[in-house]
C-alpha cells in the first residue's frame, strides 16, 4: 500500500505543575535524559552583565524542593539528576526584570510510553511537494522538520508546526529538492517532535516519494460507442506530473450493467454496451502505488 501510516509510539504522561498549558512548541527548552550523570546547563541569555537570580516556575529556588540538585556557576544554572520535579520553566532575573527562560524537558524512553499517534504522508505526483497529516489525541505541541539536520537535532532545522485541524488532523506541507525525472537513491528524512506534560518524543521517519504517493482521481473525458464495446476516454487529474507520457497512470473503470445490476471492471477503457453508470481512480503502474479516490459514478447515456 503506497499511503505511509508512519506509527510512532509517543507520549509520557506525568502531572506536574504548569505542565498543561503548553499549547504551541516551545521556542527555547533543553532536554536531559533519565539518569544521567552529567547536569545541564541552563543559560541566561543577556548582554547585561551583573548577578542574576534563578527562578523555578516563578519561585525563588531556595523555595522549592529541588534546591539540592541546582548550582549556580554565573549567570548559567546547572541542573543535576533530573527528574520529575525537577522539569518546567526556569527564568533567570535581575531585580524585577526578567531576562530570559528555558524549559527543562526529559527525554521520553521507549518503555515510558503510554500512547500512540499517526502520522501519514501523502503526494499527490512526484513534484517537489508533499503534505503529512497527524491525528491528535489531545492538544500537543508538535512540530515537523525535513532533512539531515532534522533528525541529527541541528540548530538551522527549519521546522514545520500547524494549528490547522482539517477534519480533526493536523496538516503540514513540505517541500523537497529531488529531481522527478531520476530513480530514487535517496530516501527522505522526516522527524516530528513532540511534547507531553513536559517530555519530549522524536521519532525519524525514512521513506522514498515513490512509497506515498497516492494521484487525485482521474477525469472521465468521454464515453463513444463502438461495434462491439464503448471506449472511454480517461485523463489524468490536473495535479499530476508532467508529461504524461514519462509519468503514465493505469485506470481502473467499474461499471454496473444495466440488465441485472452486477458491477464489472476493465483496465484497457473498454467496457460492455448497456451499463448505466461507471466510475474510475487510477494508481502509477510501475510501482506499488495506491490507488486514487474512486471518481464519482457517472450515468452513461452512449
Amino acid at each position: 500500500m503506497k499511503s505511509l501510516f508512519l506509527w510512532m509510539s509517543g507520549l509520557l504522561f506525568i502531572s506536574l505543575t504548569g505542565a498543561h498549558d503548553l499549547k504551541h512548541f516551545l521556542e527555547n527548552f533543553v532536554v536531559a535524559k533519565r539518569n544521567d550523570a552529567n547536569p545541564v546547563t541552563l543559560t541566561c541569555r543577556t548582554n547585561i552583565e551583573g548577578p542574576v537570580t534563578w527562578k523555578f516556575h516563578g519561585a525563588e529556588l531556595e523555595d522549592v524542593d529541588i534546591e539540592d540538585n541546582v548550582q549556580q556557576n554565573g549567570p548559567n544554572l546547572s541542573v543535576s539528576e533530573v527528574d520529575k520535579p525537577m522539569l518546567g520553566k526556569y527564568s533567570c532575573w535581575r531585580g524585577e526584570d526578567i531576562l530570559s527562560s528555558t524549559y527543562l524537558l526529559l527525554e521520553a524512553e521507549e518503555e515510558d510510553t503510554s500512547d500512540f499517534f499517526s502520522i501519514n504522508c501523502r503526494a499527490k505526483s512526484y513534484d517537489c511537494n508533499f503534505s503529512c497529516a497527524w491525528v491528535p489525541k489531545g492538544q500537543y505541541p508538535v512540530r515537523l522538520g525535513l532533512g539531515r539536520d532534522c533528525s541529527e537535532g541541528g540548530k538551522t532545522c527549519d521546522w514545520v508546526s500547524s494549528d490547522l485541524i482539517k477534519d480533526g488532523r493536523f496538516q503540514f506541507e513540505f517541500y523537497h529538492s529531488l529531481s522527478p525525472y531520476t530513480e530514487e537513491s535517496t530516501k527522505l528524512e522526516l522527524t516530528a517532535e513532540a511534547i507531553v506534560n513536559l517530555s519530549i518524543l522524536r521519532r525519524t521517519m525514512r521513506f522514498y516519494v515513490r512509497d506515498i504517493i497516492i494521484p487525485d482521481s482521474p477525469k472521465i473525458v468521454s464515453c463513444q460507442e463502438g461495434k462491439e464495446d464503448l471506449n472511454v476516454t480517461i485523463d489524468a487529474p490536473s495535479s499530476w506530473s508532467t508529461p504524461h507520457s514519462y509519468f503514465s497512470l493505469e485506470h481502473e473503470i467499474e461499471y454496473i450493467l444495466k440488465d441485472d445490476g452486477t458491477s464489472g471492471y476493465s483496465s484497457s477503457g473498454l467496457i460492455p454496451k448497456r451499463i448505466s453508470k461507471l466510475r474510475v481512480h487510477s494508481r502509477d503502474p510501475l510501482v506499488p502505488s495506491s490507488w486514487s479516490e474512486w471518481t464519482p459514478w457517472k450515468n452513461v447515456t452512449c
